[in-house]
Parts: C-alpha cells; sequence; structure tokens
C-alpha cells in the first residue's frame, strides 16, 4: 500500500470520526431537549406567562444562535435541528433571542391561543388611541426593569416630539398651571421619562400614590431585581449584571435627588379628562382631598397591578392579611400562610423561612408551579425536601379566621395557624381608570388580536 493511499484513508478516517461524534453528541443534545420538552409539559411549565417568542419553524435553520443569547437559559431549545419553546413559563421577555436569530423567525408576542393577555392599544411610538395620552413599561406589557426604563425614555422623546410637532394652546391658563407633561408612576418607566423629558426641556411633574420606586419597594429584602445592564437617561450605563432591591433603589435615590426632578408623592389618581386642548388629571391625596393637575402630555407608567387581587373570602378584610412583604424578620418565631403561585409567592416564602418564621405554609391553587422561574422552583423544592416548608398544591382559601386561614385541599379542609396570611395573587389591571380615560383594551392571543372598542 502507498503513502499517498495511507494518507487519504487515515484522513477518512479522521474525518468519519469527527462526523461520528459530532452525530452523536447532536443525537445525544436533542434527546436531551426531547426529555426537557416532556417534563416542562408534564409539570405544566410549556405555558408563557406574558411576553415570549413565537418561532416559525419554516424560517428556522436551528442555528441555535436564540439557545445561546436567551439569559434566562433552557427556555428555548433545538428539537430536530428546529429551535422550540422548552420551559415557556420561564420566559420573562428579554428579546436576545429575537435579536440574534439570523434568518427573522423570531418575533415576540403577547398571550396564547388559549390564554388571551388584555393589554392597552399603543402605537410604537407608546401613544394610545387617545391623542396625547401614553403609555409605558409594565402597563403596556413590558415586566422587566430594564424594559421598562428603555420604554420610559423612548416614550418621553416620542412626547417631546409630538409637542415640537403638535403644539396645542393652554386654552388662556396660566403658564405656571401647565406642564409639558404629566407622568402617572414613579417606578424605573416612570423615572426614566422623567429625566429624558428633563433633557429635552420640558417642563414635567410625576405623581404616584406611594414614594419614587414603584413595584421595587414592594419586593422582599434583599431580592435580586435585575439580570440584566440599563440606563438611566443623562446617566453612565448601570453594567452589573445582578442587583439587589436595595442597592438599585440607592442608584435611584441618588440620581432623583442630584436630578431633582418633581416627583408629588402621596397621590393617587381617580379621573382622567380632556377638555380645551389640556389633560385634567384629578388626584386624591392620603387625607382624602383632591387637586387637579393639568398637563399638555399625559404618560401613564402605573404598572399592571393597579391594586393587589383579593382572595375573594370571608374574613379577608382582618389585620393579619397582608398584600407586601418588606420586613419577613417581623414575624421570625410565628406561624405564617402564603397564598399564590407565582415569584412573589414563592420568594415570599422563602424570605419568612429563612427569617426564622415559626412555620411557613405555601397555598397554591394548581399542581405546578408554571409561573415561577426555574431558580425559584429549584429553591423552594430543596426548602420543601428540608422541612423549612409545607407545600399545599390543589388548596384553595375559603376563610380567613381569626387564628389563620381555613383551606380546601385534595385532603380535605384544614385550618392553617397564622399570624401572618401573605396574599401574592397578583393584581388587577387598573381597567376602570383607563376605560374611563378613553383607552381602549386589546385582548392578545399570539399573533391574532381581538380588538376592543373605545368606552
Amino acid at each position: 500500500m502507498s503513502l499517498d493511499t495511507l494518507i487519504y484513508a487515515g484522513s477518512f478516517l479522521i474525518c468519519a470520526l469527527i462526523v461520528f461524534i459530532y452525530l452523536r453528541k447532536d443525537r445525544r443534545q436533542n434527546l436531551d431537549m426531547q426529555a426537557r420538552l416532556e417534563d416542562a409539559r408534564a409539570r405544566g411549565l410549556n405555558e408563557p406567562v406574558s411576553l415570549h417568542p413565537r418561532i416559525d419553524p419554516g424560517r428556522c435553520i436551528g442555528s441555535g444562535a436564540c439557545v445561546k443569547a436567551c439569559p434566562e437559559h433552557h427556555v428555548i431549545g433545538l428539537v430536530d435541528n428546529k429551535a422550540v419553546l422548552i420551559n415557556a413559563s420561564a420566559c420573562i421577555g428579554h428579546g436576545a433571542c429575537e435579536a440574534s436569530c439570523p434568518m427573522e423567525s423570531i418575533d415576540l408576542v403577547f398571550g396564547t391561543s388559549k390564554r388571551g393577555v388584555d393589554l392597552p392599544r399603543v402605537r410604537p411610538s407608546f401613544e394610545t388611541n387617545v391623542p396625547g395620552l401614553f403609555i409605558a413599561g409594565e402597563l403596556g406589557g413590558m415586566g422587566l426593569i430594564r424594559n421598562a426604563v428603555t420604554q420610559g425614555r423612548q416614550a418621553a422623546e416620542s412626547v417631546a416630539r409630538s409637542l415640537r410637532e403638535h403644539a396645542l394652546p393652554d386654552a388662556g391658563k396660566p403658564a405656571g398651571e401647565v406642564v409639558d407633561l404629566l407622568v402617572v408612576g414613579a417606578g424605573p418607566a416612570g423615572i426614566s421619562a422623567a429625566l429624558q423629558a428633563m433633557q429635552d426641556g420640558l417642563k414635567v411633574r410625576v405623581l404616584d400614590q406611594s414614594s419614587p420606586g414603584g413595584t421595587i419597594l414592594t419586593y422582599p429584602r434583599r431580592k435580586l431585581v435585575m439580570t440584566q445592564p440599563m440606563c438611566l437617561p443623562g446617566e453612565a450605563p448601570l453594567k452589573v449584571r445582578q442587583i439587589r432591591k436595595e442597592e438599585l433603589l440607592e442608584i435611584m435615590d441618588e440620581v432623583l435627588a442630584r436630578r431633582k426632578p418633581e416627583i408629588m408623592c402621596g397621590r393617587q389618581v381617580v379621573e382622567i379628562h380632556t377638555g380645551d386642548g389640556l389633560f385634567q388629571v384629578k388626584a386624591r391625596l392620603v387625607d382624602g382631598r383632591e387637586e387637579e393637575h393639568l398637563a399638555r402630555r399625559l404618560l401613564l407608567a402605573i404598572g399592571r397591578r393597579g391594586v393587589p387581587r383579593r382572595m375573594g373570602v370571608p374574613g379577608e378584610d382582618q389585620a393579619l392579611v397582608m398584600y407586601q412583604l418588606q420586613e419577613p424578620e417581623a414575624f421570625a418565631g410565628e406561624a405564617c400562610v402564603v397564598v399564590g403561585g407565582g415569584d412573589s409567592a414563592i420568594e415570599g416564602a422563602l424570605r419568612l423561612a429563612e427569617a426564622g418564621a415559626a412555620s411557613v405554609d405555601l397555598v397554591h391553587r394548581g399542581e405546578h408551579f408554571n409561573r415561577a422561574k426555574g431558580l425559584n422552583q429549584e429553591a423552594l423544592a430543596v426548602a420543601e425536601s428540608k422541612g423549612q416548608l409545607r407545600v399545599h398544591r390543589q388548596a384553595s382559601p375559603v376563610e380567613v379566621e381569626g387564628q389563620g386561614l381555613r383551606i380546601s385541599s385534595p385532603q380535605g379542609e384544614l385550618s392553617l395557624k397564622a399570624a401572618l396570611v401573605l396574599v401574592q395573587i397578583g393584581g388587577e389591571l387598573p381597567m376602570g381608570l383607563l376605560k374611563q380615560a378613553g383607552i381602549i383594551i386589546d385582548t392578545h392571543f399570539g399573533r391574532e388580536v381581538r380588538r376592543g372598542e373605545a368606552a
């Protein structure tokens, strides 16, 4: 056998070995992804909660770029060389998968064919069907802090353009009474919008029923609140990928103290009217008094929660029922019950257990925690296995008693002793205020949208 023949044979064997190793690895990965998908379906984790990617299999070439780009990990996987949603419930709408796809086979949608999501009708400029009224942040469906900050800035830029192109008269009102932009909500989106508006030379005012920080204020102590970098208008980029509640609030407070936007706290907006080219916004103060604010443009950045959703059972007005948990240490040595099945409920239960609660019972109406992040599900499983808390699945509140909560469960009715009943079952979209302002609400079913009508 000649030397050339040996070289060719050796090269062929090496290539064949490389192909064999690649195909074997690819087969293993494919089987692993199929197993993950079947497990997610069995555990009820294949239904997305909010904004999520929708993949066109006809255009997907299986590059895997979306899998690598996803910061949450295992939301998307490759099955038979096609991208598919694996753990859809863990998706929180980063959008990195859509941006990374070389074939543009991914777009982000709300809702599914089975479950619709109600959202205000908003144009790409963030202006609603009501001229001059804008919406940014969670109320428009974007739940991430980074996205809220970005949308707040973009909405304020749209407001500035709108004022330049379509200036409206003040209808004889003294200039001191009218602001260019009134922002409702001092969370990340509202603060970002105010800072951008100030940079654009607008007179801006922010109203909030609580204090600056928005929903962040309601998070448990030491909670990780960011997994992606963000940048407030006019500030250096915050490049850290993980930051806790207290650290983020400290940064925001420092920016507000230095930039000094006008923020009026303790004001709950109860009515929105338009007339003479201006928005007339009525706000109720904590002492019951009401005041009116006039603005050329209005931005709602109030989040989707509106008011906490109640259990709807007798006795829930008692003092032991709470909807926020800021100081879990206050319940050290006490029996506690948490109602809910999402991230807030799991995190609240875990914080109470860590703070030394005498007992923690987590009551969830479902069998699986398919709305919670994977890390929270894993932490819950560990805590449950160690006996740090008890989980009551397929259980529902029946009545708040003087000494705790009575629930129905597969084992029958149970009375859970509690000094605290923490309710974390989401919030109600402020539908009344939105409809009163004339904003149209559409229901999204993936790419299909059921159009609402003006109030």
